[in-house]
């Protein structure tokens, strides 16, 4: 990877993007893909649109989501401890011990999650930790105090951890999921531009915001684009490591290649020629079976308008919604290419249709 796209993605990952609080994120997001794009567009919750072409009438999404999972400030006792509600799927059972940002107009304030001792705590009874038991200590003696910090009720907080490169093979830290997604198709738009290629139709790079609360971002962007085809990644469960049950959730590997997903919501002849193009181009690939819904922003997308081609391409990530996100530096770079390789396949006004 070359070094101004290694550091775009270290500052954007580090870079705090809680679902309904993204806009810090997708300043960055667009300050990199600007030089790449024809124009961009933003909509009123946030989500980024970058264009190449915007003048033609055929029109092709990529895209990503651009939030986080985090904590909102519920209640704050007479003590000064806070106690929180989720914003996505954010986990319990990780929390005690973690250092985090709260986000207030006054600036960030520094809190951790405070936990009883093993030995305080009757062991032979223990429970795992719950959204109800998990607390925020920011070093108050009462709530006068929080308050005067800055910190309410809706305040939100996430998690402090940041990104490293584990033994020069895997990218770590949390977020990852989507980021990364964000990050590799504002490489395909570099890639486009920087390799001179000319498309016959409008490309939008799109970054959505909300995904974690119910795809509502892609939802609202779907509805304003009306794209004919839709090419969405996100990450999806690398399955080796211990606790998976591979007969419920497949067998998928860390480093053997992006993951293309095959049910209801995923339109067949995208998924074929994206097939074909990674055989043709000698990109490794894995399958996934999604059932009844992908659970990703493909849902969205297929099932917008009059019913628009979609079709996604996951990237494989070890420990989701934890701050170890993990993910193979290979499995990144072969989903850029594969989306890249894709979209220089795609005909202008070309017909996905099962029936003409």
């Amino acid at each position: 990877m070359r070094q101004e796209s290694f550091d775009f993605l270290q500052k954007y990952l580090n870079n705090s993007s809680p679902t309904g609080f993204e806009s810090e994120g997708q300043k960055l997001w667009l300050e990199y893909v600007k030089p790449y794009i024809d124009e961009y567009f933003v909509d009123t919750y946030g989500t980024v649109v970058g264009v190449i072409n915007p003048q033609a009438e055929y029109k092709v999404v990529i895209e990503a989501h651009a939030d986080e999972i985090s904590w909102f400030v519920n209640y704050i006792t007479p003590e000064g401890y806070i106690y929180l509600k989720r914003n996505g799927g954010s986990d319990a059972l990780i929390a005690p011990s973690k250092r985090v940002n709260i986000y207030t107009a006054k600036g960030i304030v520094k809190a951790v999650f405070g936990w009883p001792a093993i030995h305080v705590r009757k062991v032979e009874n223990d429970k795992a930790p719950t959204i109800e038991t998990v607390f925020l200590d920011c070093g108050a003696s009462n709530r006068e105090e929080v308050e005067k910090m800055g910190i309410h009720v809706g305040c939100v907080a996430t998690f402090e951890d940041e990104f490293i490169v584990m033994n020069d093979r895997y990218y770590v830290g949390r977020a990852l999921d989507n980021r990364i997604g964000g990050f590799m198709i504002a490489e395909v738009a570099r890639q486009l531009k920087e390799n001179g290629n000319q498309l016959p139709f409008g490309l939008y790079i799109v970054n959505s915001v909300q995904e974690e609360i119910g795809l509502r971002g892609a939802e609202m962007i779907a509805h304003r684009i009306k794209p004919d085809v839709a090419i969405i990644t996100d990450v999806t469960h690398d399955t080796q490591s211990p606790m998976y049950d591979k007969k419920n959730s497949g067998d998928i590997h860390c480093g053997k290649g992006p993951v293309i997903a095959y049910g209801p919501a995923v339109q067949n002849n995208v998924r074929d020629l994206i097939i074909r193009t990674a055989q043709e181009k000698e990109i490794p690939f894995q399958r996934s079976a999604v059932s009844r819904a992908t659970g990703t922003d493909t849902d969205a997308f297929a099932y917008s308008n009059a019913g628009v081609a979609s079709a996604l391409i996951s990237l494989p990530l070890k420990y989701m919604h934890t701050t170890v996100e993990t993910v193979h530096k290979d499995d990144v770079d072969n989903v850029i290419k594969m989306i890249y390789e894709t979209i220089l396949k795609i005909q202008d006004k070309q017909d996905f249709r099962y029936l003409t």
